[in-house]
């Protein structure tokens, strides 16, 4: 996942921020939403967490969203299909 600069996080549209009004967790790319996912996991609330989830899953269907009380399962960590 490419590297954001401040510059480049300020200039994103509200749309692509969970949290807008505090520009938390950009939900821009899959990788930032799956990291989105991630941190939310360490850090959030169970309340923003599933705001978290809500968001990654309507934007990026294809990436998968826990249920409730489990950490983030991307796509790599899933048994591939023979």
């Amino acid at each position: 996942m490419a590297r954001i600069t401040a510059a480049r996080r300020h200039a994103l549209p509200k749309s692509d921020f969970v949290f807008p009004d505090e520009e938390a967790y950009p939900v821009d790319t899959p990788g930032r939403a799956r990291n989105a996912l991630s941190r939310g996991a360490q850090h959030a609330s169970p309340e923003k967490l599933a705001k978290i989830k809500r968001k990654v899953h309507a934007k990026y269907p294809s990436i998968h969203v826990s249920g409730e009380g489990e950490t983030p399962k991307h796509r790599a960590d899933r048994p591939r299909r023979g």
